[in-house]
């Protein structure tokens, strides 16, 4: 039964194939770079520890493989981008200094330097693979293989091998091998490793289950619903991989900065070979000496390392807590943002209307009229027709009571009418049934009602009202602790919305929102935007939607649900995996630190080379400590990166 049909355009490999070598390739390099670097300390220590016992020739060997074994790597990374950028590198820096450490004949000093060199871009190494952890960790939580079935019958195939409507069944305790949603069975599921909730979730029939979770007690079966290539697992590892690639505008100044900086610290160690000679009475020999330190502590390794390290880190931290950057840009304009613009539906609220009063012309009838208004409503699709049958379902007990709705029709616009036991009943707005009688009814409560933003549906039997349902889309439960977080921050906030005045002001109180704007169609979000960017400079958008993909683009960040529309993740600079609206607030927080550790490290490592330059102009530091000087602020600033992944 499994043929070349059920061959996916775009196989699951594409993306997994793309990440996974990358994962063993960073780990082997790792490896080696960290193996390498030890090994020409060790190489270094003996030649020092013993270099009055050994034969010179031995001692100039020993440097000689301590060179080629701890720089071979860092030095074969500088050639090739020199020769593909056509541009002069910090490595090459190193590679000079070196060089001219020998030259002078201060070997173990220019060893120092290349062990120290290849320490820390081991470290780097190790920085980049604990930036994907939690990735690499996810992504071996895949299964290779499902349990498809066809026909009744059950087969092992490949993952890869699935398409949209195929039937697969995952057993107790088993993992889930695709996005679908349950068609047989139920289940508690442990989405941890998607979403980072530990408590496990209930899921029943026409539920959504996820790639890579858990199905922790009892059978199910799956309809396939997306490809492999497009879950929601495989979105995670795109968004971060892209998030990686992109550098923040920080990272990319430095760049441009380094080769620029590179050219004149190459241009001043040459004009100071001979220049101090005539004008300090300097040695020759002095000269070129101090040229050669000046080589070494005026290269901006911790100046480059200050930014790219903080930044993986960061964006690592957030993955692992339901938050994804695109990229480094994302992570540093985060903590600049002054206000957030909010769509409501979806975002603010949970899209889904409920019912929230009810009231009926006698508690002796509520009953009967619950039953015959959850009968009638069964009929229709609308969104208030499914939130009344809801409610009905909730209060009463449907095998004692049976009702049979007959010519139940739909008046688009207004409401439905049915049949029951010779009794015509009507359901909807206010002027369907009878205005003036409706806004009577229960002591004007419908009005009431009304200023508080909810929809009223009446019932109608024959020429009575008998009940009133207050609808509203209810407010998130967790929108109201994002809110206060963001205003403690001093965030102004500002709620977006095609909603009535009445409406949009009574879930703005409620959620506790500075400022909200009504009636507001989906070209105007855009307008509002940029009026909130001239008048605030930086302005998120959170939006889930298709008609919320303009605004988002149009802010200086567009932040999207996780289960929003695929045009809205796709336009959105951040992703709430969860849904969870507190998590902005952990993910500007983080955004604050990474900025924060940034300044520091280029402060820092800035300072260290000044004062190390100077120190050499005196002549009071020796090429030893201006080694160890400018290798260690190199650690010191990948290290303060690294305090972000926590």
């Amino acid at each position: 039964m499994i043929t070349n049909s059920r061959t996916l355009n775009q196989p699951k490999g594409r993306y997994v194939a793309a990440f996974r070598p990358n994962k063993g390739f960073s780990q082997i390099v790792e490896h080696k770079e960290l193996i390498a670097a030890l090994f020409s300390g060790l190489l270094i220590l003996i030649a020092w520890c013993f270099g009055d016992y050994l034969p010179h020739s031995l001692w100039i060997a020993l440097h000689i493989t301590a060179f080629v074994v701890g720089g071979y790597a860092k030095a074969k990374e500088g050639i090739t981008e020199t020769i593909a950028e056509k541009q002069l590198n910090v490595e090459m820096l190193m590679i000079f200094a070196a060089i001219g450490s020998v030259i002078i004949g201060y070997w173990t000093e220019g060893a120092i330097l290349i062990f120290i060199f290849a320490l820390s871009g081991a470290l780097e190494t190790y920085t980049e693979n604990k930036s994907n952890k939690e990735i690499l960790s996810l992504m071996n939580l895949q299964p290779e293989e499902a349990l498809l079935t066809i026909n009744g019958q059950e087969k092992i195939v490949p993952v890869s091998d699935l398409v949209v409507n195929d039937t697969i069944r995952v057993k107790a305790g088993e993992r889930i091998p695709a996005d679908g949603i349950i068609i047989k069975g139920q289940s508690a599921i442990d989405e941890s490793a998607i979403t980072g909730e530990s408590i496990p979730v209930n899921k029943l029939l026409n539920h959504d289950v996820f790639a890579g979770t858990v199905a922790l007690d009892g059978s199910i079966s799956i309809k396939i619903t997306k490809q492999a290539n497009e879950t929601l697992f495989q979105k995670i590892i795109q968004l971060v991989q892209s998030a990686q690639a992109e550098k923040s505008p920080s990272q990319l100044f430095i760049e441009k900065f380094e080769g620029t900086y590179v050219k004149v610290v190459l241009a001043v160690v040459f004009i100071m070979m001979f220049i101090p000679t005539l004008l300090f009475s300097w040695t020759l020999s002095e000269s070129i000496y101090r040229a050669m330190i000046l080589l070494v502590v005026a290269s901006p390794c911790a100046l480059v390392a200050s930014i790219m390290p903080a930044t993986l880190s960061a964006i690592s931290n957030s993955a692992k807590n339901g938050v994804l950057f695109k990229g480094g840009v994302h992570v540093e304009n985060l903590s600049h943002i002054r206000a957030i613009a909010f769509d409501k539906t979806g975002t603010l609220t949970n899209g889904k209307p409920v019912v929230t009063d009810a009231y009926f012309c006698s508690d002796d009838e509520k009953e009967r009229i619950l039953a015959v208004t959850n009968a009638i409503e069964n009929e229709s699709t609308h969104p208030l027709a499914q939130a009344i049958t809801a409610h009905c379902q909730e209060q009463i007990d449907l095998d004692t009571q049976t009702v049979d709705a007959l010519e139940v029709t739909t008046i688009t616009g207004n409401g439905v009418t049915g049949v029951v036991d010779q009794e015509k009943w009507k359901i909807g707005k206010a002027q369907f049934v009878d205005e003036e009688e409706a806004f009577h009814f229960h002591n004007g409560i419908a009005n009431s009602l009304a200023k508080q933003g909810k929809t009223i549906v009446f019932v109608k039997r024959n020429h009575k009202l008998v009940a009133l349902f207050a609808l509203k889309d209810t407010i998130r439960n967790d929108t109201k602790q994002a809110i206060k977080a963001l205003r403690k921050q001093g965030i102004h906030t500002i709620m977006l919305t095609g909603d009535n005045d009445i409406t949009a002001k009574a879930i703005a109180q409620e959620a506790g929102i500075d400022d909200y704007i009504a009636e507001c169609l989906p070209e105007e979000k855009v307008d509002h935007v940029k009026a909130l960017r001239k008048t605030y400079q930086s302005v998120a958008m959170v939006g889930d939607g298709i008609n919320d993909a303009p605004a988002l683009a149009t802010a200086n960040v567009g932040i999207a649900m996780g289960e929003g529309t695929d045009v809205a993740l796709e336009t959105a600079d951040v992703v709430l995996m969860k849904n969870d609206l507190p998590k902005i607030t952990n993910a500007i927080t983080i955004s604050a630190r990474m900025n924060k550790v940034v300044k520091q490290n280029v402060v820092f490592s800035l300072s260290i080379i000044l004062l190390l330059i100077t120190s050499n102009f005196f002549q009071v530091l020796d090429l030893p400590l201006g080694v160890v000087g400018h290798e260690g602020s190199t650690i010191l600033v990948i290290l303060n990166g690294l305090r972000l992944l926590k």
